[in-house]
C-alpha cells in the first residue's frame, strides 16, 4: 500500500488517515462521494496535494479487493 496512507491506534481511533495529517481516508472518500471535485478537496484541505487523493482512492480500492476476496459471500453494502 501506498506510503501516504498510515494507521495508527493512537491518531483518529485508528482510522486510516493520510500520513502526517488528522484527515481520514473516508472524510476525503466522502467530500468525493458528495460530488466535490479534488481540486475542491484540496481546496478545503490545502495540507493535501493530488497524489494524497488518489492515494486514498487507491486504499479504499483495495481494501473492497481484500473484503471481497476474504468474504466470498459479500455481495455489496446496503445502503440505506
Amino acid at each position: 500500500m501506498s506510503d501516504r496512507i498510515a494507521v495508527s491506534p493512537d491518531v483518529c481511533n485508528g482510522k486510516p488517515v493520510v500520513a502526517g495529517t488528522r484527515i481520514t481516508v473516508q472524510t476525503v472518500l466522502e467530500f468525493l462521494a458528495a460530488g466535490d471535485s479534488v481540486e475542491e478537496v484540496l481546496a478545503e484541505y490545502p495540507a493535501l496535494c493530488p497524489e494524497d487523493v488518489r492515494a486514498c482512492l487507491e486504499y479504499a480500492s483495495r481494501l473492497m479487493g481484500i473484503i471481497s476476496h476474504c468474504c466470498p459471500w459479500h455481495d455489496g453494502f446496503a445502503l440505506g
